[in-house]
């Protein structure tokens, strides 16, 4: 596999091959335009001579001049350089022309070195001004790929940086979950109760969708309440009857979509500040629907008024974080509490 820089290496000397060639060959069509000029063996000598120095000076510019001293801001130090090397390269490219290329096809006096130097007006004329047009659109061709360049960098960065955030927060949530349920099968163990391997049956369950369904971008609503379902018979075998009192509703479409684990940490945020925390009984009352457009999950339970802590847990902040990193700002997410009841509503997007 190629790296990066590699790439990046012969994507720029196709682009630079394909830029100066047909600029070449414009200068000579637009020669040809004129009946007067026409196209002669001089004309595309001299042309070729001016397309040397335009893609030397072009060059220079951009990846000397430009990198060192315009992207750093330094101003002063760019402009002065640039008309240095603009002459410079103007001089450079007459005396190519005049002293190389020019005793081959012509037999003309040669202009002095002195000339050459100090000629000012004829050097602007013709050198210096075709070199700057050249060097004008190729440069501006080159912002123009690296503003694209650096727009895509910048979004998938933040692709990365949004995607290592959400494998966190999963990351967090995992052995958070893992924990308070094997801690649940530890009690079972303890008083050797016949209900310990229907808990493990349905952990078996829960891990197998936590494990292949957990790094996945999205699930079916049908595939998290059945998982829900599991947790809740898990989670209830822990109590005595009358202890716990859980109703679920639902009127949903089968093929409304969600993030994983979205609807399972409400669950289980209910579990845990509910009935885990309240000496009575405790109800869970949990909602879903859905209209083609978009997807509703109200859950509802009761707690002991001593506790200040539930809408600060870990839970909550990783569904409202997943929230974001899945549907921007196009959701919903409204946490209350009133007396005795704590409620929390998300709605979303029915598509992801």
């Amino acid at each position: 596999m190629k790296s990066g820089p590699e790439n990046n290496l012969k994507q720029n000397i196709f682009f630079q091959l394909f830029f100066w060639t047909a600029l070449f060959l414009f200068g000579i069509v637009r020669n040809y335009g004129e009946p007067a000029v026409g196209i002669s063996s001089e004309i595309i000598i001299y042309n070729f001579c001016h397309w040397i120095f335009q893609i030397a000076g072009a060059n220079f510019i951009y990846y000397f001049l430009i990198r060192n001293f315009f992207d750093r801001k330094k101003y002063a130090g760019f402009s002065l350089y640039l008309v240095f090397s603009l002459y410079m390269i103007s001089v450079m490219n007459r005396i190519f022309i005049v002293y190389l290329a020019e005793p081959f096809f012509i037999n003309v006096p040669k202009d002095s070195l002195l000339s050459i130097f100090t000629d000012i007006s004829y050097l602007l004329t013709h050198y210096t001004f075709p070199i700057i047009s050249g060097a004008f659109i190729f440069i501006s061709v080159m912002f123009v790929i690296r503003y694209k360049d650096e727009k895509e960098n910048t979004a998938k960065l933040q692709k990365e940086k949004a995607e290592l955030e959400l494998k966190s927060l999963k990351s967090q949530l995992k052995p958070h979950f893992l924990f308070n349920t094997l801690n649940n099968i530890y009690s079972l163990s303890l008083s050797n109760s016949e209900k310990t391997s229907e808990s493990i049956s349905r952990l078996s369950d829960i891990l197998d969708y936590i494990l292949y369904k957990g790094p996945e971008n999205k699930v079916s609503i049908a595939e998290e309440l059945a998982v829900i379902n599991d947790y809740i018979a898990l989670e209830s075998l822990r109590y005595h009857e009358g202890r716990l009192k859980v109703s679920i509703t639902n009127d949903w479409d089968s093929t409304a979509v969600i993030p994983p684990l979205l609807y399972l940490t409400l669950v289980e945020n209910a579990f845990k500040h509910g009935s885990g925390n309240t000496a009575g009984q405790t109800e869970i009352t949990i909602h879903v629907s859905t209209d083609g457009l978009c997807s509703v999950f109200q859950i509802e339970n009761t707690f002991e008024d001593h506790q200040n802590d539930h809408s600060e847990g870990i839970g909550l902040k990783n569904i409202e974080s997943q929230l974001r990193h899945h549907y921007r700002n196009d959701f919903i997410f409204k946490v209350s509490r009133e007396n005795s009841n704590f409620k929390v509503e998300i709605k979303t997007p029915a598509a992801l």
